[in-house]
């Protein structure tokens, strides 16, 4: 019987190592993050063959050298723990890039890493990448913000009562979710926040992957990107300073506070000095809305105006690195609103958020303008944000119901 038994287990194996399903990935099970080798071979083209996986909800692929760039194309495919289907094969943004300075490059363990892409609950991965310099240690990163620890996840969400900041040019501080209300597990962040002198520029960004979220998941999302830039690529937090879903809801990035000029992990070349704010979804395939214009000229509006900085304004940066487009040393003007796209060779924000940074910079103008004749009040001001409380309630109700 015992024989048989063997024999069995034997054959099945092998006709799941025939179907590519081989055995799951491990995960450490308080971290969230499972990661699968790529086999090394062909220094042009590696795969990773279809297998099944423990849960996830985000991807990226990792490589052991920061500095390395990924000269090439990465395609992923991702099964739906619900229905089962496969899904057709999906890019991965390959510009990724560690920090020019600071903890976020100087921590031992940092990686070299694609953009992530949020792929919704899944348990199955395929992989290929080519291209003409494919790095060593390609790593498959599988990301489930469900797994992390529950310990600091609050139902406060930060509430807007503060008053205009100081200053000739400021604006009402918009709602933020705080990192609390979203489940940053602050035991993943080992060194404290720099900060870097005066907030100069913001710079826009977006996630890229996909628009096919709803927002009552966007606190998922947001703790899944925070997982992978801590637990993937080794940083020390969240890369950007101020993330935005679809339906305007801000939520709060980086720690060591949001009126405060940290030093983020956004723009290689121009992190000192300048703040970030992500968008959620890809604006290369999808519009924006009013909702998300909005929000990112109150929360561009309110930082920039902590400074009394105009921010249809320009500035000049020296770039602190050769970044594929600038030189080291190189001075460089901005506007004081900019695309990711205008401080390093990227796609990012996407076209159509690209195109509506003028717009946003308007609407940043008159918040600005708006604060400076208006009396502070008590309550939230009104405006897009406020119409979205319900769904800031279901954000929540998906943190509490984890």
């Amino acid at each position: 019987m015992t024989s048989r038994l063997l024999r069995t287990a034997v054959a099945t194996a092998l006709a799941l190592g025939a179907l590519g399903l081989t055995q799951s990935a491990r995960a450490t099970p308080s971290d969230g993050v499972q990661t699968v080798r790529v086999p090394d071979g062909d220094p042009h083209d590696r795969s990773l063959a279809p297998r099944t996986t423990e849960p996830f909800s985000l991807i990226g692929i990792t490589w052991d050298d920061p500095d390395a760039v990924l000269d090439g194309t990465v395609q992923v495919r991702t099964r739906s723990r619900g229905s089962g289907a496969w899904t057709a094969w999906r890019p991965l943004d390959t510009e990724g890039r560690t920090p020019e300075t600071g903890p976020d490059r100087d921590r031992a363990g940092v990686r070299g890493s694609t953009q992530p892409l949020w792929t919704g609950p899944s348990d199955g991965v395929q992989v290929r990448v080519t291209g003409s310099r494919l790095p060593e240690g390609l790593r498959v990163e599988l990301v489930d913000p469900e797994a992390a620890s529950d310990a600091v996840h609050t139902e406060a969400v930060e509430p807007d009562v503060a008053g205009p900041a100081a200053g000739p040019l400021s604006a009402q501080r918009p709602t933020v979710t705080s990192r609390s209300a979203w489940g940053a597990d602050e035991s993943l962040v080992k060194d404290p926040p720099t900060l870097t002198g005066d907030t100069k520029a913001m710079f826009v960004h977006h996630t890229a992957g996909t628009n096919d979220y709803t927002c009552s998941q966007s606190a998922s999302i947001v703790r899944g990107v925070f997982l992978y830039h801590v637990q993937s690529n080794g940083w020390n937090d969240i890369g950007y300073h101020f993330l935005v879903d679809k339906c305007g809801t801000v939520f709060e990035g980086r720690a060591g506070g949001i009126d405060k000029p940290v030093l983020g992990a956004h723009t290689y070349g121009f992190n000192t000095a300048t703040s970030s704010v992500s968008v959620l979804g890809d604006y290369s395939t999808a519009a924006t809305n009013p909702a998300v214009r909005e929000s990112v000229a109150k929360v561009a509006a309110w930082k920039l105006g902590l400074y009394g900085i105009d921010p249809t304004g320009s500035v000049v940066l020296t770039s602190g690195a050769d970044n594929g487009k600038y030189k080291l040393g190189q001075k460089v003007t901005f506007h004081r609103i900019s695309g990711h796209r205008d401080g390093y060779p990227t796609e990012c924000p996407g076209q159509n958020l690209y195109d509506d940074l003028p717009e946003i910079r308007t609407l940043a103008a008159n918040a600005a303008n708006a604060a400076t004749t208006a009396v502070p009040a008590a309550e939230p001001p009104g405006g897009p944000l406020d119409v979205d409380e319900g769904m800031i309630e279901g954000v929540i109700e998906g943190v509490r119901a984890r």
